[in-house]
């Protein structure tokens, strides 16, 4: 008889590949998140959701209580923590540029008419221009403008104009142009302690930073920069704002710029120009079936 030889079990089975599911009580391993992919914004709902959001914004900033003697009270301790910094100055400016009557002319005008010009001039370049990146930048800006809403109500703050005992102008009423709705004759249709955080700033900061990182032209490039720094100038000089008012407004867009990233993955000006293109994190990626280790072998 021939030697017979013993097989063994595992000698019959064929080897298996790794399971595709995890085992029962083994927990999955961990997968990072993929990033949305930021879709073609469509004009029509673009049109109504500005619409709908201004509205919405307009309608909760006036329907926060006018807490005035609370109000008055922070404001009276925002000014004396200015001068604990050495950084109250806003005095100084508001009487100096008052008395180049042009100069704070033009001021009120701004203050009045850019905030609200360059923001939608901004979307607008964005929607046209920019279409990949343009859903998660107005993220920033309304996750911005939400978390301002917040600090309406918490912290009402009297503009220096307002302060009980100061020596500030109100450049609106004494030159009787059309300015801020907290001033002259639309005073009644505003909430006038809505003063921190400044959203002058916080949207002037987002378009200045956009129009930076965006643009192609240097002149332009320059202007984006030069934006916001010129609003800050602007809202202390009319007497609307403190300079913390202002941080407050960095804060808030700091705070919509971490939104955008945890939504897309990534900074929206780091998002593909056009919504049809891969996202950064998947660019030159190789999809292969094997995975990380090359082609499997075949068994023998």
């Amino acid at each position: 008889m021939g030697d017979t030889t013993a097989t063994t079990r595992k000698d019959r089975e064929p080897a298996l590949p790794h399971p595709v599911t995890d085992a029962p009580g083994q927990r999955a391993p961990h997968r990072p998140r993929t990033p949305r992919t930021p879709r073609r914004p469509r004009l029509w709902f673009e049109i109504l959701l500005i619409a709908i959001s201004y509205w919405t914004y307009s309608l909760i900033r006036n329907a926060v209580p006018e807490q005035r003697g609370k109000a008055l009270r922070n404001a009276d301790w925002i000014w004396r923590a200015e001068h604990h910094l050495g950084i109250a100055v806003e005095e100084s400016v508001n009487h100096s540029v008052n008395a180049v009557t042009w100069l704070i002319v033009a001021m009120n005008y701004y203050y009045a008419t850019l905030h609200f010009v360059v923001t939608l001039g901004v979307l607008i370049w964005l929607y046209r221009s920019h279409p990949g990146r343009y859903a998660a930048t107005r993220l920033v800006l309304f996750t911005t403008t939400g978390v301002a809403l917040i600090g309406y109500y918490l912290y009402p703050l009297a503009p220096p104009r307002l302060m009980n005992g100061g020596h500030f102008i109100d450049t609106v009423m004494v030159h009787r142009t059309w300015g801020s709705m907290a001033s002259g004759d639309l005073k009644n249709m505003s909430n006038q302690y809505a003063a921190m955080p400044s959203m002058h700033i916080g949207w002037s900061l987002w378009a200045g930073l956009t129009i930076f990182a965006l643009a192609t032209v240097p002149w332009a490039r320059v202007l984006g920069l030069l934006y916001p720094a010129a609003t800050l100038v602007v809202i202390v000089a009319t007497a609307n704002h403190f300079w913390l008012d202002a941080v407050g407004g960095v804060l808030c867009l700091t705070v919509g710029y971490a939104t955008a990233r945890l939504w897309y993955g990534t900074l929206p000006y780091s998002l593909p120009k056009l919504p049809d293109q891969p996202p950064p994190t998947t660019r030159g990626r190789r999809h292969t079936g094997a995975g990380r280790g090359g082609a499997a072998k075949p068994a023998a």
